[in-house]
């Protein structure tokens, strides 16, 4: 049986979060539902938990992204779908998935596929699993028939490379964790910026991944264009010991703002539009 962990804990936010906020980049786990191997112990996040943390981020909206120890089950994430329609989906395939399992999907709440190039962690090879952009350009036809997005997990040199091949398929692309840059003046975070200035890419504002300062990449990020922002806060941090506290990125990124109309561009009006 895979080892268990209490979900973590947060504070609530000392700035005002605007009514109806979205967190784009959450995941649940439900010992319901078997898991396969898993590099980490899987945190005790069923919904009802899942709930309590939104209630106390101030973000009565979110994102379930597929986490991995579930590989291609869909039967968790479905579950919680099912049972908040608060609620929105990002599950992962390959070319084999059939329309009729996509048009289910779709019914349930799910709006995204997801596409990791990340390398695991001392390797070079994708994490276990994981579906790469080749399989993108397959189902690009299919994900813009359902009007779905794909969502993209890479670093940013990575997305250097990736991003212009991606950019013609049609279908919005998700930047997950702010591009993974190096820096701020990291050259592939320049590229996406500059993709995110023409709207042809939308990025995630998820920080706590990021080796580099997250204030000037998220001040760049809004420079460059906050009508394809999102906000995510990644709760509940497999992989991270000590766990952050989504309150205080919460707090951090309003902070930074500084500007309660671009708090509600970001954290309401542009996940509305795109999974809504």
């Amino acid at each position: 049986m895979t080892a268990t962990v209490p979900a973590p804990t947060l504070s609530r936010p000392r700035h005002a979060v605007p009514d109806g906020a979205w967190d784009t980049h959450t995941h649940v786990f439900d010992a319901r539902f078997p898991a396969g191997a898993s590099p980490y112990a899987l945190p005790e996040a069923m919904l009802e938990v899942h709930a309590a943390m939104r209630a106390q981020l101030g973000t009565p909206r979110a994102v379930l992204v597929q986490p991995a120890p579930y590989g291609r089950d869909p039967a968790c994430l479905l579950d919680a779908l099912t049972r908040d329609p608060a609620l929105r989906g990002v599950m992962i395939a390959d070319e084999t998935v059939t329309d009729a399992t996509l048009t289910e999907w779709h019914e349930a709440g799910i709006r995204a596929l997801r596409f990791v190039e990340m390398r695991a962690p001392g390797g070079t090879a994708r994490y276990p699993g994981a579906i790469g952009v080749d399989t993108l350009k397959l189902l690009a036809p299919r994900l813009r028939a359902l009007g779905w997005q794909a969502h993209l997990w890479a670093s940013a040199s990575q997305l250097a490379e990736l991003l212009p091949g991606l950019a013609p398929l049609g279908v919005p692309l998700v930047i997950d964790h702010c591009g993974m840059p190096a820096a701020a003046d990291d050259p592939g975070f320049a590229q996406l910026l500059s993709l995110l200035r023409d709207g042809l890419a939308w990025v995630k504002i998820t920080t706590c991944r990021l080796s580099c300062d997250p204030r000037p990449v998220q001040d760049a990020l809004v420079a460059a264009n906050p009508d394809r922002l999102l906000w995510g806060s990644d709760w509940p941090y497999v992989r991270m010991t000590p766990p952050p506290d989504a309150g205080a990125m919460m707090d951090a990124f309003l902070g930074a703002l500084g500007d309660p109309d671009l708090a509600r561009r970001i954290l309401v009006e542009n996940p509305a539009r795109l999974f809504d």
